[in-house]
């Protein structure tokens, strides 16, 4: 027997690589606080995932990225509610140095090695498909679901 269709909520996640080091931001809004990911949002209705990916970008970072410059390197289903559907994004080319332009949301913004990204206190669903990407696995994970 099957239900209405699920509609999962579709989040859009950028990592911005400067080498061998990783944006993340530290959450200061209840969901995750003080726990770290990278800049992401949900998709607007009607928006195209790049277009959403480079606006959530701006908009956490004021960074700039045009929305070809995003690269699709990981695609992460979670399981909370209907689910989430997370689409991480790979910018190949972007301008500006990352600020925090959403203090009541972000405690802050840092660049972490990749080395040292095992002893940081990644929320689960984003590093998930952060850790996906850096170890050129599959590019789907089935996130939390039993």
């Amino acid at each position: 027997m099957s239900g209405p269709p699920a509609h999962p909520v579709i989040d859009t996640h950028v990592i911005l690589r400067s080498g061998d080091r990783v944006l993340l931001s530290q959450r200061g809004s209840p969901y995750g606080y003080g726990r770290w990911h990278m800049p992401s949002g949900k998709l607007d209705q009607g928006e195209p995932l790049t277009v959403g990916a480079a606006r959530e970008l701006y908009e956490e970072t004021g960074v700039t990225v045009a929305p070809e410059h995003l690269r699709l390197v990981q695609v992460v289903h979670h399981c909370q509610g209907a689910g989430r559907i997370g689409f991480f994004f790979e910018a190949t080319e972007w301008e500006g140095e990352p600020v925090n332009t959403e203090p009541e949301k972000c405690l802050g913004l840092r660049w972490f090695e990749v080395d040292e990204l095992a002893g940081v206190d990644l929320i689960e669903y984003p590093g998930a498909g952060l850790l996906g990407y850096l170890r050129q696995g599959g590019a789907l994970i089935e996130h939390d679901w039993t």
